[in-house]
């Protein structure tokens, strides 16, 4: 068959730049009223925009990868994982010093402009919303639930409960951890059984822990001791902490390190996040004070709260206060160091 010779690709055409670099109308302009500044507002923003779109579709692929029934060592499926959300840090780093551009506008130059803009916020940027929920933060976990829809139009709050109503990457990473099978696969631990594994682990740890560290214990037996599928309040199942743990303290054997990679970055992904709304906040406070944002909320103080509160994978974070240094870990069996090693 003939191959059909396609049209030559214009730079311009492909980006469609028509559409882009014309999609800056300061409202300043509009009213005549000279305020400089309100492009950079705009482009900084749309900025954001573009990224959080490709956020999500990182997140889209990656999550499309864990609905798989079972993901096989064999294929490349986790490193990909580990890849795309590798990229989608690097994407925050960019929107964290992003801020740095906008911060060199001052106040005055901000006031100039700032009351047009009513009650327009970025409050209402329902991608980072949906970014939020794709990553595993539930409604009920929101600061500020009664105000968190109540400034967008109703197409928009349908778009964001629709992405609450799917599967989020937490619960995913939840059900992979759960289907991990060498912390439980009795072919393994018949001659040395996993519950013996975890009491020598916890008796380990108490010989590890200071005077003052000794409430651990009752943490520790609550997240991985108790028979409980989900202990209360929490999102990751017994099972999956265990088995998260288990991936952190045997992260040196070649086929834990990319699992490990994983837990790792989805970490460096909330620290990241943290970071933005951190520098969020402190850029709020020294360009309106004590002033309510332009969409109603209360400016620097509700940002303040929902950074306290929305961490998603705090979980796993956790666990880092149960580990032990290497030298004291238990041995694990012949046979199960041998499947965690290349063959």
């Amino acid at each position: 068959m003939e191959k059909k010779e396609r049209a030559p690709v214009y730079y311009s055409d492909y980006l469609q730049l028509d559409k882009i670099l014309t999609a800056q109308q300061p409202e300043s302009a509009k009213e005549g009223i000279k305020a400089n500044d309100e492009m950079l507002f705009i482009i900084i923003h749309q900025a954001y925009e573009l990224w959080f779109k490709q956020i999500l579709h990182e997140l889209d692929i990656v999550r499309a990868i864990f609905r798989q029934p079972n993901i096989h060592n064999n294929t490349p499926d986790i490193y990909n994982s580990v890849h795309r959300l590798k990229r989608i840090g690097s994407i925050l780093e960019v929107a964290v010093m992003q801020m740095g551009i906008l911060e060199t506008m001052t106040p005055l130059d901000f006031l100039d402009f700032r009351d047009l803009l009513r009650p327009a916020s970025g409050f209402q940027s329902i991608q980072f919303k949906m970014i939020e929920a794709a990553l595993g933060l539930r409604y009920d976990q929101r600061y500020g639930k009664a105000y968190y829809l109540s400034q967008l139009t109703q197409a928009d709050v349908a778009s964001v409960k629709q992405a609450e109503h799917e599967q989020s990457l937490l619960v995913l990473i939840n059900e992979w951890l759960e289907r991990m099978p060498y912390v439980k696969d009795e072919g393994y631990w018949k001659d040395n059984s996993y519950s013996s594994f975890w009491s020598k682990y916890k008796e380990a740890y108490a010989e590890s822990l200071s005077e003052g560290e000794h409430q651990n214990l009752a943490i520790f037996d609550s997240i991985f001791i108790n028979d409980t599928n989900y202990p209360e309040g929490r999102s990751f199942s017994a099972d999956a902490s265990r088995n998260a743990l288990f991936i952190m303290l045997y992260r040196d054997h070649p086929l834990l390190q990319l699992p490990y990679e994983l837990l790792n970055t989805l970490l460096e992904i909330d620290e990241l996040l943290s970071m933005w709304r951190h520098r969020h906040i402190h850029m709020v406070q020294r360009t309106i004070g004590k002033r309510v944002g332009t969409g109603g909320s209360s400016g620097a103080e509700y940002l303040r709260g929902a950074a306290e509160s929305h961490y998603i994978f705090k979980e796993l974070a956790e666990l880092t206060s149960f580990l032990l240094p290497r030298h004291l870990l238990p041995v694990l069996p012949e046979k199960l160091v041998n499947d965690l090693s290349y063959r």
